[in-house]
């Protein structure tokens, strides 16, 4: 098709188009759903999206958010929107189409119990009150947040996006509907499966700025990738212990995951590099907390540890930057 991004030839057998993709005529599979609570779209998806220019989803300016998956069904995209009052009407393409209707409540924080939270500080307080319409996601979904995860490894956040943007415009499949009329040269794309996963080159890897360390995790995923899904459907202390049997797979990289495929509400990121001084400084003005102090300060909000690290976020009170910021590193270039 005129426009397509076309990516640079790869020694891996390209995944087939999905029937429907790229095709505006494709009739979608529809659904609407009114929450009995206030919903806030943005709040709920936006932990979905891995930089600006995320190949699997899309924020519109109107308030519509797109989302290109790989579900048990096949390859699915989802169009959400709500309306003034409350209702949420969603579009569906592909054959994963009907199992992603089926499952929007659940992702949208259907089965998320917000009510058993109970605010400790004062800021946490506010911000809740202020953001009525948060509620965590369940996707239901652990490789689609797990690779991603990976990826993040002790990396800035841009040399991460910028990896999976590269990985899935080159190996991913063109999401099913309307997404070419949608958003012209780039389109959105679904994850690539398993087995395309474990066939990309390592000059692939290194082309698009994943070391060795990094790219050898995501290929012993994806070997056991049936049983990392099985994590979804676990309580968090098996989740964890699950993702934690592949080397290179720790407290962090589960948590970052499971907080999306679980809706995990006590799944706090241990280990990451600014976390504990943002915690820190919002609940006790200690920037300079560790990952031990951040759980001694978390500790009244046991069961909804995570939760409460998403509401400080939200606050905005998080201390000033007086480091310079980490360099990115181009190893394609080596």
């Amino acid at each position: 098709m005129a426009g397509r991004f076309v990516p640079r030839t790869a020694a891996v057998p390209r995944q087939e188009p999905v029937p429907g993709s790229g095709c505006a005529s494709v009739p979608p599979r529809t659904r609407t759903w009114t929450p009995p609570w206030p919903l806030d779209l943005r709040l709920v998806l936006s932990p979905l999206r891995r930089g600006p220019a995320d190949p699997a989803y899309r924020a519109l300016p109107d308030g519509t958010f797109w989302r290109a998956t790989r579900t048990p069904a096949g390859p699915g995209t989802l169009r959400v929107s709500a309306s003034r009052d409350g209702r949420i009407s969603a579009a569906a393409w592909g054959p994963g189409a009907q199992w992603l209707l089926d499952g929007l409540p659940t992702l949208l924080g259907a089965d998320d119990a917000p009510d058993a939270f109970r605010p400790r500080h004062r800021l946490v307080s506010l911000t809740q009150h202020r953001r009525p319409g948060l509620r965590l996601l369940r996707t239901g979904l652990v490789m689609e947040s797990l690779i991603p995860s990976i990826l993040e490894q002790k990396v800035t956040t841009d040399e991460a996006y910028r990896a999976w943007r590269l990985l899935l415009r080159t190996y991913g499949t063109p999401a099913p509907g309307p997404a070419d009329a949608a958003f012209g040269t780039y389109g959105l794309y679904v994850v690539p499966d398993a087995r395309t996963w474990s066939l990309i080159p390592s000059w692939e890897w290194h082309r698009a700025g994943v070391d060795a360390k990094r790219s050898a995790t995501i290929l012993r995923a994806v070997r056991v990738a049936r049983r990392m899904e099985e994590a979804a459907a676990m309580e968090l202390p098996e989740a964890m212990a699950r993702l934690e049997l592949i080397p290179g797979i720790g407290p962090w990289t589960a948590a970052e995951t499971l907080q999306r495929s679980n809706g995990a509400a006590d799944a706090v990121t241990v280990g990451d590099l600014h976390l504990p001084g943002i915690v820190g400084h919002a609940l006790a003005g200690d920037r300079n907390a560790d990952d031990e102090e951040m759980l001694r300060l978390l500790a009244p909000y046991e069961g909804q540890r995570h939760r409460a690290t998403r509401l400080i976020m939200l606050s905005g009170h998080t201390p000033a930057r007086r480091a310079p910021r980490m360099q990115p590193r181009d190893i394609a270039r080596l």
